[in-house]
């Protein structure tokens, strides 16, 4: 138990402040003295033991009518570890500019805010806290140690801003099940040399990483696997070296990467399952692992030309609308086939996706243009008379999404022919029977094989001729065929 009389000038000052929540400042106002920094070589006037703060937290301090008690020091060295597991804790922790010698312990506690602003500590256990309030680490440096919040709630806002936590582990930052009811906020100079672990979150208010540092370059900079958010940040000069995985994650308004930096090897970015508002890839370089967007799902997807690295998982990946820097419109179908093309192996679902959002924005030629290509994608993965028959329905038709291309080569067959047979003297089958000779018209005749002019059975030919005439029939079959199969794939698949 302390006795008042035992404590130092230091931890008098903040017994007597705390009934009314007056603020106790051991700073001397010189910069370089008031370093957290330099906060183990502090004297004992500046110096306050953990068991005293704990022990005004918990009740043990005086009381005052019509005072609102809350603990505010700063500038002061805590010695000993601040021990608050599973504590009921009804008045504010506002810690500025201190030097904690040991991590703070919060598991399981039920709190209202706590604000550890400017300091340094080596780290903080708040694991299973509910704090009615917000958890603020502003500015902050934690070393070498941790954050760990998991399956906290916390009901106001977790403010990160400029904090530095920096560990030897994997992990910096341990927030499984974390539950917001604000935003949680790491910009303006968030630096972690670890990585940051959210699977499962539920953040109310946001998660805002603009401009953050993230460092965990043999594994994942940051998991938020299954989490629920409306916005994802990760704008401005954010930058992650290390995986960013946001598997099944449910981000209802906005998913921003504008200006940032993917500097993971392997996979720079794991949305796989993902659901997104707006998905902004608008990355300030190309990344240097794979993007996997198997299976996400997004209303509108906004990119630019060089956010892209050479491979891109897309297979199963759904969007409503596309939205790029402004180039020509066949520019820009020929960037996304290329885009596709991307994609590992072949699969048929990213082109018949990237068709139907140009057909749902009245844009069919260019849709046209992608099953084309998605059709000539397919055949390089046919056997040898799979490729041979496929370019002859490219040649003839574009796989049914060209047939004007028939109707020239039956053109310049039928002019070809009408050359030929004017040139010869055709012997009429039999005699007296049939209509006059007429070149173009036998020529027609030959290349459909259906109808009948009466042409291609009244006259033939005894010399070389002949067989000129048996080839036009031939390639008359195979002009049709090619367009019947390839009318037929269009309408089937419309």
């Amino acid at each position: 138990m302390l006795i008042y009389d035992e404590l130092t000038a230091a931890e008098r000052a903040l017994w007597d402040a705390f009934p009314d929540g007056g603020r106790v400042d051991l700073r001397t106002g010189v910069p370089e003295e008031d370093d957290p920094a330099t906060g183990a070589e502090w004297g004992a006037g500046r110096t306050v033991r953990a068991e005293v703060v704990a022990a005004l937290l918990l009740g043990g301090g005086p009381a005052r009518a019509g005072g609102v008690a809350a603990l505010r020091l700063a500038g002061a060295r805590i010695t000993g570890a601040l021990d608050l597991a599973g504590a009921e804790i009804s008045h504010l922790l506002e810690l500025t500019g201190c030097h904690l010698e040991d991590a703070v312990s919060l598991q399981a506690a039920s709190t209202r805010s706590v604000r550890i602003t400017g300091s340094r500590l080596p780290g903080v256990d708040a694991g299973l806290a509910h704090v009615e309030g917000h958890l603020s680490l502003k500015r902050s440096v934690v070393e070498p140690g941790f954050l760990s919040l998991i399956n906290a709630r916390i009901s106001g806002e977790l403010l990160l801003n400029g904090a530095r936590i920096s560990t030897s582990e994997p992990w910096a930052v341990f927030a499984g099940g974390l539950a917001m009811g604000g935003g949680v906020f790491c910009r303006d100079g968030f630096v972690t040399r670890g990585g940051v672990r959210l699977p499962g979150a539920q953040l109310g208010g946001g998660l805002f990483l603009r401009g953050a540092q993230l460092d965990n370059p043999d594994g994942e900079a940051l998991i938020a696997d299954n989490a629920t958010t409306p916005v994802i940040d990760l704008s401005g000069g954010f930058h992650a070296r290390g995986t960013v995985r946001l598997r099944g994650a449910r981000v209802s308004d906005l998913l921003t990467f504008d200006g940032a930096t993917l500097d993971g090897t392997g996979t720079a970015l794991f949305g796989v399952g993902m659901q997104v508002g707006t998905f902004d890839l608008g990355l300030a370089a190309k990344p240097a692992g794979t993007v996997d967007l198997q299976g996400a799902a997004v209303t509108a997807l906004h990119d630019r030309a060089g956010s892209w690295p050479e491979e891109v998982r897309l297979d199963g990946f759904v969007y409503g609308s596309l939205h790029s820097e402004a180039t020509p419109e066949r520019e820009n179908v020929t960037r996304r086939l290329a885009w596709l093309r991307r994609n590992p192996g072949y699969a048929p679902q990213p082109y018949e996706q990237l068709a139907a959002c140009y057909r749902q924005a009245g844009h069919d030629d260019d849709a046209r243009r992608v099953l084309l290509a998605k059709q000539r994608h397919r055949r390089t993965t046919l056997n040898a008379p799979g490729r041979v028959w496929g370019r002859l329905l490219d040649a003839t038709v574009g796989y049914g999404y060209r047939p004007w291309l028939a109707a020239l080569w039956m053109g310049a067959l039928c002019l070809l022919g009408g050359l030929v047979f004017s040139a010869g003297s055709p012997v009429q089958t039999k005699d007296g029977e049939g209509a006059p000779f007429n070149a173009l018209v036998y020529t027609v005749d030959l290349l459909f094989p259906v109808g009948d002019f009466g042409q291609r059975g009244a006259w033939h030919w005894t010399d070389a001729t002949q067989w000129f005439a048996y080839l036009l029939v031939a390639v008359g079959w195979l002009l049709t065929t090619a367009v019947v199969a390839g009318v037929s794939r269009t309408l089937n698949r419309n």
